[in-house]
């Protein structure tokens, strides 16, 4: 069984909005067993509504589409559906009725415009929006070829009404497979997604089950692993095999799963160990103690740091001269170093993390050079580890934090960090 998602809304095809219900949809279908196959975003043009909601039918068993349901001239779903099979659309006096009394509710009385909104394709079914004023409409449509009719549901673009219309309206409408689809993640860092997939060998073939694909983001590469079966514990036995697969052959680099992150891992690992953490950080805005203090129970091993957000305030904490200072430079192992073992000192903490890093502004004279160092100090050491920059400003920021965070992680683990 085959599905297709539609967004409709030139807001959505020129940028000005980001699509999030497609993302949602399709991952309430997959739970359903129901396989997404195409996703398409069209403008508010009628003609091209129609002409994408023909294609839809010819090639999906199911289409949801979220949009164009409200009462104003650039609101064209209801007419694309009506257009489609030739159809008037009609006065739903119920759904008017509705509609009125949300408005009385509200001590407004309705525009005449919204009463376009209990019009509906003949043959279709209203789906109440009990905290919106767009129904939405569900109709199938029939098909040739012995096929069972293709099943449109439209819903509203506003994501509240939308998951509400589609838990309750629409998902005890849908003809779901019997098939079981499941998903799982595991995250890596320190590897590429080259490398990854190379370590992988056929783990990661096509037409594998379950499959297992690889996405990267900021440097952290996620394996996607998607089971089919009859159970869900079919399913489960399928994700656990490729999961244990995976982990033995990438090893430390796998650091969690689902929506995990490294400073998930990094706290969980310090409370466990009973050590406790302190930071200190310059050119970062303070992302690395952001992403820390956002994890659960930060409070039992996370001390505090320090933001330093310009060369006179690393200046001004090392008690260097300015000369002192320039001898080494900004963005430095050397000053990488005695940021983090001074902070560890002060703070009186195990570890100290400290980022000396290039804020990302003007490029680089040299990009082979390092744009930042991170540091991890301890009793009885200092590891340094450098970060080239990749990307724009916000990606280096978010890397170099996540280069400190897993230098620190393979401490913990007592493994030696890659220098490649």
């Amino acid at each position: 069984m085959k599905a297709e998602i539609i967004a409709i809304g030139s807001e959505l095809t020129d940028g000005a909005k980001l699509d999030t219900n497609s993302q949602w949809l399709s991952q309430q279908l997959t739970d359903l067993g129901v396989t997404v196959h195409f996703h398409t975003t069209v403008a508010d043009d009628l003609t091209e509504n129609v002409d994408v909601l023909r294609i839809a039918v010819e090639r999906a068993d199911i289409i949801l589409v979220t949009g164009g349901l409200g009462p104003t001239l650039d609101d064209l779903t209801r007419q694309a559906m009506a257009d489609l099979v030739g159809a008037e659309l009609t006065l739903h006096e119920a759904s008017l009725a509705v509609i009125r009394e949300m408005f009385a509710s509200r001590g407004r009385e309705m525009p005449q415009r919204n009463e376009v909104q209990a019009m509906f394709p003949q043959g279709s079914e209203p789906l109440p929006n009990p905290v919106g004023t767009a129904p939405g409409i569900w109709m199938e449509v029939p098909r040739g070829d012995g096929l069972f009719p293709a099943c449109i549901a439209a819903m509203p673009g506003v994501p509240s009404e939308m998951r509400r219309m589609f838990e309750k309206q629409v998902k005890p409408r849908l003809p779901v497979s019997a098939r079981v689809i499941r998903r799982a993640r595991l995250n890596c860092f320190g590897l590429g997604e080259s490398h990854t997939e190379q370590i992988l060998g056929d783990l990661t073939a096509r037409g594998n089950d379950p499959e297992v694909g690889i996405t990267a983001s900021e440097a952290t590469i996620t394996l996607r692993i998607t089971a089919r079966g009859d159970t869900e514990q079919e399913c489960a036995v399928k994700i656990h095999s490729a999961s244990e697969i995976a982990r033995r052959l990438l090893g430390h680099y796998v650091f969690g799963t689902e929506d995990e992150e490294l400073q998930h891992a990094v706290v969980q690992m310090l409370i466990e160990s009973g050590k406790t953490l302190s930071t200190v950080e310059s050119g970062t805005g303070g992302l690395l103690s952001h992403r820390l203090t956002d994890v659960d129970g930060f409070e039992r091993c996370y001390v505090g740091g320090l933001i330093l957000p310009t060369e006179t305030s690393q200046q001004r904490e090392l008690e260097l001269t300015a000369e002192q200072y320039q001898q080494h430079g900004a963005i430095s192992e050397t000053i990488a170093r005695e940021l983090a073992s001074q902070c560890r000192t002060r703070l009186g903490t195990d570890y100290a993390i400290a980022i000396t890093s290039d804020r990302g502004g003007a490029a680089l004279t040299d990009p082979a050079q390092p744009a930042a160092f991170v540091a991890i100090a301890m009793a009885d050491d200092v590891l340094t580890q450098p970060v080239i920059r990749l990307g724009d400003s916000t990606m280096h920021r978010s890397r170099t934090v996540k280069t400190a965070l897993n230098l620190l992680r393979l401490r913990l683990l007592n493994v030696e960090p890659s220098r490649s």
